[in-house]
């Protein structure tokens, strides 16, 4: 079949589709440089790692494992969370530090690669936000926007601006209680 005959855009096409059609809170990602990277990656998926330990003692048949490198400086480089989740099946999620990027394979939903941005939401609604997960430099939260509103940072994919928090709440049951 030759090109002008296939219907459907190209990959290019629809990731540019994509990007102009994401809500504008979640189309740039926050630049953090490695360590604020390392530092807000590791608290998210920390917490993430409690919270399905919790599970894993309520439920005999869920199975989470984490493990992650070391290099010779002993910081952690890239971690892999590994949760065998029944009947949906196995999810995989990784950091992935040359793009600053947390990576999720779902059985249900499919690949998602997640940005880390500041995202304008209602503070009424909003989980509380703990320095802890910015080093105690207060970059987790940027100040109030609008009367009843704030930045918070969230991990976010950029596709379709849905955010990691909120999937692991649909699909799993996990409540996030930090962003």
């Amino acid at each position: 079949m030759s090109s002008e005959h296939r219907v459907g855009l190209r990959t290019e096409q629809r990731d540019q589709f994509s990007r102009r059609n994401a809500p504008p809170e979640a189309s740039t990602p926050e630049p953090l440089d490695i360590d604020h990277y390392h530092r807000v990656a590791d608290h998210y998926i920390d917490n993430l790692v409690a919270k399905l330990e919790e599970m894993q003692e309520e439920r005999e048949d869920v199975d989470c494992e984490y493990s992650f490198i070391l290099l010779i400086s002993l910081s952690p480089q890239s971690g892999v969370l590994t949760l065998a989740f029944p009947p949906i099946g196995t999810y995989v999620l990784n950091k992935q530090p040359p793009n600053k990027q947390i990576w999720l394979s779902s059985p249900k939903s499919g690949p998602k690669r997640y940005d880390y941005v500041f995202a304008l939401i209602s503070s009424s609604s909003a989980p509380e936000t703990s320095d802890k997960m910015s080093g105690g430099d207060g970059a987790a939260q940027r100040g109030a926007g609008v009367k009843g509103q704030e930045m918070r940072g969230e991990w976010v994919y950029l596709r379709d601006g849905s955010t990691l928090t909120a999937l692991l709440e649909e699909e799993l049951g996990v409540r996030m209680d930090i962003v």
